[in-house]
């Protein structure tokens, strides 16, 4: 049996990792698409590392882009098999999916217009077609249920806390008389998230393919999550009548921000002004995570016994047409407007932070992980000056950060998570999903909570188990 590594190696995008057996069968768990990576990115996205022909079985961990985005391209080049996921990673993925199409093919439409030459037209990775032939080959499992995908090989799904419908995935294979256990941290949530609920136990590992994005880092904070976000807001829209621009995934993040500003208004401290969701995707996104109640924690499901609605409050408006979104660079009032990407890669953020970067009266905060070389990335650095839409802008307004939101748990939690497995019986544990450095720190880490064998794989490099 090996395993190879075609993304998300020495990086925190692009989630690829493909199990081959003796007997040829090819088990690929992820398929994600690169982001934030620079000139690369097309490249890396352009090639897989493998035959997608050759693919038997798709396991997917959860629904973000860096994790099942080259999914449709996938089938366009040939893979046929069955692809596993919970319920709600499937209703996730669905929209997701297909907004990735609606933009790549809007990209290539504009740049064979406007730029690329006639003779080297530009064409989509895929299209709405591909994604419909992807979803027409899902088939959704519950977590906690264990099923076979074949007579040697059977799958279990936990929930991992990550976002609604994350598992980690865990494989029961029999090879020639000899069973083997391998787990798929997949993305590792926090342990007490304000709305879902804590990474599951689960059943012992031989091998762990585990994510490392935050294996240096505490989400340690001096307040919690909602008196920042409520200092950020009135420091920036009461005391200097300028705006909030918060850059946030449409799943996940959009969603507990939301939830935090309902908390705030349910405890009479949400200033009374405009809150815009400038993200169609963020309100199909939402109605999701209504329809699967099952992941959300205690806490949360008191607050519904009180508040039928825990993403909804006075002041917030979905906004949903370009014309609407254009128009909230022309209205000087104060407000906050939340907006897609998380790492200001694409979408209506990046016009957002364009039209309010140059003015000091206004914020724009990051809630969460984004990729040195993001846009959002950048300005986290610190960069006085950022360049983007093919020119400079320099950086006057403020830059904030709250770190406590990130959906991907800190070191801590992801030694939490392993603290359920005897370290003795593991045989390896392959770092993924993280930065090379912070991966180096973090293996040291888990070597001394007594894991021996750490290995941080390459691009396409492979092992035998």
């Amino acid at each position: 049996m090996k395993i190879a590594f075609h993304g998300a190696a020495r990086a925190v995008t692009g989630s690829k990792h493909l199990i081959t057996l003796n007997n040829g069968t090819q088990i690929l768990l992820d398929c994600g698409m690169f982001q934030g990576m620079g000139d690369i990115t097309e490249s890396l996205n352009e090639s897989f590392g493998f035959k997608p022909i050759n693919v038997n079985y798709f396991i997917l961990s959860h629904a973000h882009i860096d994790h099942c985005g080259l999914l449709p391209r996938l089938v366009a080049e040939g893979f046929r098999g069955p692809i596993f996921c919970t319920p709600a990673t499937r209703d996730l993925a669905e929209i997701l999916l297909l907004d990735s199409a609606k933009i790549q093919m809007q990209d290539a439409e504009y740049a064979n217009r406007k730029i690329r030459p006639a003779d080297e037209p530009e064409v989509p990775l895929y299209t709405d077609k591909d994604v419909e032939k992807a979803l027409s080959l899902f088939k959704t499992y519950p977590y906690d249920h264990i099923f076979n995908i074949s007579p040697d090989i059977a799958v279990e799904f936990t929930d991992a806390g990550h976002i609604v419908g994350s598992s980690a995935v865990h494989l029961q294979i029999n090879e020639n008389g000899k069973e083997t256990r391998i787990t798929f941290s997949g993305d590792v949530g926090r342990y007490g998230d304000l709305l879902l609920k804590s990474p599951q136990k689960f059943p012992q590992a031989d091998y762990i393919i585990m994510e490392s994005t935050y294996g240096d880092s505490l989400h340690t904070e001096l307040a919690p999550t909602e008196s920042m976000l409520a200092e950020v807001i009135r420091h920036t829209c009461v005391d200097k009548k300028g705006k909030v621009i918060i850059p946030a995934f449409s799943v996940g993040r959009t969603q507990e921000l939301l939830y935090a500003l309902n908390s705030l208004e349910l405890k009479g401290e949400l200033p009374n002004i405009p809150y815009y969701v400038d993200s169609p995707l963020s309100l199909e996104a939402t109605q999701v995570l209504k329809n699967h109640p099952e992941v959300y924690n205690y806490g949360v499901k008191e607050i519904q016994k009180v508040d039928h609605d825990i993403f909804n409050f006075k002041g917030l408006r979905f906004i949903e047409s370009v014309e609407e979104s254009k128009a909230l660079n022309n209205d000087p009032q104060p407000c906050v407007i939340i907006s897609s990407s998380g790492m200001a890669e694409g979408g209506r953020v990046r016009h957002h932070i364009k039209n309010n970067i140059g003015d000091q009266r206004n914020t724009i905060l990051m809630v969460g992980y984004a990729s040195p070389g993001s846009l959002a990335g950048r300005l986290m650095a610190g960069q006085k000056q950022v360049w983007f839409f093919r020119q400079n802008f320099d950086v006057i307004a403020e830059i904030r950060s709250i770190k406590s939101m990130s959906a991907h748990g800190d070191y801590e939690d992801l030694l939490q998570f392993l603290s359920v497995q005897d370290p003795t019986k593991v045989k390896q544990v392959f770092l993924v999903h993280g930065d090379y450095d912070v991966q180096q720190n973090f293996a040291v880490k888990v070597c001394n909570a007594g894991f021996k064998n750490v290995a941080i794989p390459e691009y396409h490099q492979e092992f035998e188990l």
